[in-house]
């Protein structure tokens, strides 16, 4: 028995599904101790959007650890935090005319979330916060309120109040749906906040992911999101964007609602915003909005990573040209390519996504969870998500060589086409 088995928490669940110890890792291929090595089409969930271990980032680390640079610092000025901001400001938020203030939050997505609830209802003065159904914000109590998988709601042990869940808008409505999707739920609710009978009242906000990651790999339509966006406003709710599985270059641009016509009132970024794998949590918020925290009101030790920052900031250069984003939309299309063409002669399987985020839904669990568990033995690392874990979720690393990604596709599809002539 390892020593993982004898010490470490029943809770643990990655380890279950890719029962190895891994040791080296370098862009979009992991190793383990004893040599084999695995295409990562998982990326730590979408954390390491620019590889395992990046050169650029690493040496970047390297060299301010070596010349003794501010590791931790909570909330006080540091080099590294104001070359982040600067960087971020200069190449996100200007040429996107965003005058949002940056508010960072430690360490991860769901501190994001729980700062943005919090600062929604300072806001509107109200409570009740309309999420999702399928959505996934996060496990601490007021981001698990908003999120919707049954799994990991019981596990709160308290009730998971001031939150309800609406029909997602989905652009292509997901195989076996029976929740009533689109404008007309949107509607419905629009005409319930103005019936004054209705027993309803209008919320705080409206929290919302453009792609449902975790949920899988769900996307939301133009349309639906402009009329959340313009229902928000209409009731005097906030909108909330949750973009930190599926930010940061993800898409194929910066946030996963550039050209949508959206204008978020707070957006919540984590994941892929250090670069490194390094923690970092951070929120975009209006400025009318930000001025109504107090300081110090919301807080946290791990909010002034060095290290974080330094990376983050090497994340940023990726922005300052298209070079990249170009290459994962020619990566993104490829992806999808082979896809269609596996999902043309495997009955049954529908494909979701955009960018490099792309969800294969095989149509049960069992299947999902076969398919991932041969994929590791043959050496690539693919998750399952979804309601009843039944999509296979596909998101290496952006900066992934086209062959590994060549390589990981044709495993995958070889796998899959096996299943399906044998079943």
């Amino acid at each position: 028995m390892s020593i993982f088995d004898q010490r470490e928490s029943d809770i643990r669940g990655y380890c279950r599904t890719y029962p190895v110890v891994f040791d080296t890792a370098y862009n979009a291929r992991q190793t383990d101790e004893s040599g084999k090595q695995y295409i990562d089409f998982f990326a730590g969930a979408g954390v390491l959007n620019f590889g395992h271990n990046n050169a650029n980032m690493k040496q970047a680390m390297i060299d301010y650890l070596q010349r003794d640079g501010v590791t931790h610092s909570l909330d006080m000025h540091t080099t590294a935090k104001r070359e982040f901001i600067d960087a971020f400001v200069s190449t996100i938020l200007e040429p996107r005319n965003m005058p949002h203030k940056l508010q960072f939050i430690g360490p991860t997505g769901t501190n994001a979330v729980e700062a943005a609830l919090k600062l929604a209802r300072r806001a509107t003065g109200r409570q009740e916060v309309v999420a999702f159904t399928r959505g996934f914000h996060g496990m601490t109590l007021g981001s698990l309120a908003c999120t919707a998988n049954q799994y990991f709601r019981g596990a709160a042990g308290v009730p998971l109040n001031h939150v309800s869940h609406q029909p997602y808008g989905c652009e292509t409505p997901c195989q076996g749906c029976t929740l009533g999707c689109g404008l007309d739920s949107l509607e419905k609710l629009r005409a319930n906040y103005l019936d004054g009978s209705s027993g309803l009242t209008p919320p705080a906000a409206f929290i919302v992911e453009v792609i449902q990651a975790e949920g899988g790999v769900n996307v939301a339509s133009h349309q639906w999101l402009q009329a959340l966006q313009t229902l928000a406003k209409d009731v005097g709710a906030l909108l909330i964007v949750d973009d930190i599985q599926v930010g940061c270059g993800r898409t194929g641009t910066y946030f996963s609602f550039d050209d949508m016509g959206l204008d978020p009132d707070i957006i919540c970024l984590a994941k892929g915003l250090g670069g490194m794998g390094t923690p970092i949590a951070m929120n975009l918020i209006k400025p009318e909005i930000d001025k109504l925290w107090s300081p110090g009101e919301h807080t946290g030790t791990f909010r002034g990573q060095g290290l974080s920052f330094v990376a983050g900031r090497e994340a940023i250069r990726y922005f300052e040209d298209d070079k990249l984003m170009d290459e994962v939309r020619a990566k993104a299309k490829e992806m999808r390519a082979t896809l269609s063409g596996l999902i043309t002669h495997c009955q049954g399987i529908q494909l979701r996504g955009r960018g490099m985020i792309l969800g294969l839904d095989v149509g049960s669990g069992d299947k999902a969870k076969a398919i991932v568990e041969q994929c590791f033995q043959e050496g690539l690392l693919v998750s399952a998500c979804g309601s009843g874990g039944r999509v296979i979720k596909l998101i290496p690393p952006l900066t992934i060589d086209d062959a590994d990604l060549k390589q990981g596709l044709k495993t995958l599809c070889d796998i899959i086409n096996q299943m399906w002539e044998t079943a």
